[in-house]
């Protein structure tokens, strides 16, 4: 590793050595949708070394997504998601290679994605019948996905939980995704993060999801140009409430997903050191 490379990434190299960071950069991951859970994702894996990363949303920046995505600032509302994501990515490793699509997943989008081409598929879709077929197109592809379930109603990020599909318990999103897989892949697998936590609503939905919406009818793109921005408000169930605390701790343990995978694919994740009362203190003068 050279360049800024090298020095960018000193720390993680440190940690699971240049062979590590080359797995890192030689990996391909695309991920579908970059909100709550999805920005952080992307970060994640960029600072990581990720050589190779698409980020596919349809959206754009709306008010209400200040408190809990990485892209959404006040300033930032009616811009493109994927184009203000992939320019700080871009800016954290300018050797990565960073691919955007603003186009929502969809039957009649599916092709278009060309997911045989990738070593992951992560869902960070909060919607469920796109979020189920993406999952299902990745598995009859071959390609090892890791999906996200709901990350709102929640406050407490140490119940924050991997495991397969089947074990995931208490998460609403997950008991619909698995009553689905039964009646068409019964046999299929995969791993999901996910919280059994759930907490009621305090307070009055308003704006988006009742009322008027906040969403910007247009956005920016990225020469400035007016694009017309998808409402997505109206189509939901419902709209929850959701903290920062949670939706990106579910974003870093999609990513440690991905790296600790590659790692342990190519069998190179670090040994263990053993427990810490197993370790001598430095600043002991005893011999020992």
């Amino acid at each position: 590793m050279t360049g800024i490379r090298s020095a960018a990434f000193n720390r993680s190299e440190l940690l699971v050595g240049a062979a590590g960071m080359d797995r890192l950069a030689g990996a391909r991951v695309i991920l579908f949708g970059i909100g709550g859970v999805g920005s952080w994702t992307a970060e994640a894996l960029v600072r990581s070394g990720l050589g190779h990363l698409t980020i596919v949303d349809s959206d754009g920046v709306c008010i209400t997504n200040v408190n809990r995505q990485l892209q959404a600032t006040p300033e930032t509302v009616g811009r493109v998601k994927v184009d203000l994501l992939a320019q700080r990515l871009r800016s954290l490793n300018p050797a990565a290679d960073i691919q955007t699509h603003h186009r929502a997943y969809c039957l009649e989008t599916r092709e278009t994605f060309a997911l045989e081409t990738y070593d992951y598929v992560l869902d960070a879709i909060d919607s469920l019948s796109p979020k189920l077929n993406l999952i299902l197109q990745s598995l009859e592809l071959g390609r090892t996905v890791f999906s996200c379930m709901g990350a709102s109603g929640k406050l407490d990020p140490t119940r924050v939980r991997v495991d397969s599909v089947w074990k995931s318990e208490g998460c609403a999103l997950a008991r619909r995704i698995r009553k689905r897989l039964r009646k068409r892949k019964p046999r299929w697998d995969f791993k999901v993060v996910y919280s059994p936590e759930m907490l009621a609503q305090q307070g009055e939905v308003d704006g988006c999801g009742g009322g008027a919406c906040h969403c910007p009818a247009f956005l920016h793109g990225p020469n400035g140009e007016k694009l017309e921005a998808h409402e997505w408000c109206s189509k939901k169930a419902a709209i929850n409430g959701s903290m920062v605390t949670v939706t990106a701790t579910f974003g870093m343990f999609l990513a440690a997903l991905v790296i600790n995978d590659v790692l342990a694919k190519a069998g190179l994740m670090p040994p263990e050191r053993g427990t810490f009362e197993d370790e001598p203190d430095p600043a002991d003068t005893e011999t020992l």
